[in-house]
């Protein structure tokens, strides 16, 4: 399990992810804007000195707020787990999150799942 906090002393956002069979879960918490960018990119697709995962599950159950940049992330992961055959599932996103996934579309490409277990298992 890896914890990747904000490093500029920001104490508002934090990701954690961990390995369910063979699937990276990636539970988000606080705001997610440009100033967590990299650090957001780097704990999704970061091989940490393997490959990048195929299938990742984002918990973002403890997501406050998130702008566009939320948006150019996901769209950027999902388009690099597709290039290989994988999949990118989002998981207990709060309803201003969710509505923002909804208002731009990207539910219709990655799929919205209430909790991480029907994320996991569908």
């Amino acid at each position: 399990m890896s914890d990747i906090g904000n490093t500029d002393g920001l104490d508002r956002f934090s990701a954690i992810h961990r390995m369910v069979d063979g699937v990276r879960v990636v539970t988000v918490e606080g705001e997610i804007d440009h100033h967590v960018r990299e650090l957001l990119s780097a704990v999704l697709l970061s091989g940490y000195g393997a490959a990048p995962p195929s299938r990742i599950v984002v918990d973002l159950g403890g997501v406050t707020f998130m702008d566009s940049t939320g948006i150019n992330i996901f769209v950027t992961t999902y388009q690099a787990v597709s290039s290989t055959e994988g999949w990118l599932r989002i998981a207990a996103a709060q309803e201003p999150v969710l509505h923002v996934m909804q208002l731009v579309g990207v539910d219709a490409f990655i799929a919205c799942y209430p909790n991480v277990e029907q994320a996991l298992n569908s």
